[in-house]
């Protein structure tokens, strides 16, 4: 929790330099000012707005809603709502602000898993749920975004200003150079340890290590042949990244490789009695 406090402090402070940089201390007023707006916006409708950007609806699957409950209460949580997204891509998410207020939303392609499979995808969601890392990404990657947006102000400065000296001129081209990567790495960060934790978390919870590196695989392999449609912006709160990659935007992926998901979960021991299957 403190690293993450670390992270998301760092964060703010970039949205804040590059604040005080455009307009010294009323523009690091006005940077603070959103960066607490973003928050608050973030962490209350942030779920509601996601769902309602993949047109999600509520799952009336029995199979599906047996184990998210089945999960939920062995993540000693209370059972999050449930939601389909129309896509035949497979992959799943978490959202919300917090156990008492979560929705977890798998796609219509996930149905393509076996039970034990999808069990360790919606342990691995329980996980997120548990640890609060939606929240935490959530807002993590809305002040990326709004650092972002400054710095395509500061593009446009440079590309129309006339009269700047070159102080001005390379304080310009490094805002809009390194606050968004400073951004993105921060981001990065957050978002690959806690995939670690949580595929550990889904593992322990479903008893099936194994299961979920198969759910895995086959969620990467689809999404390799056939990217979902959607914000780029959102890849971090997937399972599996599900759009359309290339060698740059691989570089600042939001999750860790899939292979080495998969070949730590492959070690995991599990326990004389229980099923991996």
């Amino acid at each position: 929790m403190f690293t993450t406090a670390v992270l998301l402090a760092l964060l703010t402070a970039v949205l804040l330099a590059a604040g005080f940089f455009f307009a010294g201390i009323l523009g690091m007023t006005v940077a603070l000012v959103m960066a607490f707006a973003i928050n608050f916006v973030s962490c209350l409708y942030s779920d509601r707005i996601l769902l309602k950007i993949y047109r999600a609806k509520r799952s009336s699957d029995s199979e599906l809603n047996s184990i998210v409950e089945n999960m939920a209460r062995e993540a000693g949580i209370p059972r999050p709502r449930v939601y389909i997204i129309p896509s035949d891509v497979p992959n799943a998410f978490a959202t919300g602000r917090g156990p008492k207020h979560a929705a977890v939303a798998v796609t219509q392609g996930l149905s393509i898993l076996s039970r034990n499979e999808m069990t360790g995808v919606i342990a691995h969601e329980m996980s997120h749920i548990k640890d609060r890392d939606i929240l935490v990404q959530n807002v993590a990657a809305t002040i990326a975004g709004a650092i972002s947006y400054m710095a395509q102000i500061g593009y446009w400065n440079l590309y129309i200003g006339r009269g700047m000296g070159l102080k001005k001129i390379l304080g310009l081209i490094l805002i809009i150079i390194f606050a968004p990567l400073a951004a993105l790495i921060v981001k990065m960060a957050i978002s690959r340890r806690r995939e670690y934790k949580a595929d550990f978390t889904g593992a322990v919870l479903s008893k099936r290590p194994v299961a979920l590196a198969s759910a895995l695989r086959k969620i990467s392999k689809v999404s390799q042949e056939k990217a979902m449609q959607g914000s780029p912006a959102t890849s971090h709160l997937w399972i599996v990244n599900p759009f359309k990659q290339d060698w740059f935007t691989s570089l600042f992926s939001t999750h860790p490789p899939v292979q080495r998901r998969i070949a730590k979960l492959e070690r995991i021991v599990v326990k004389k009695g229980e099923k991996n299957d």
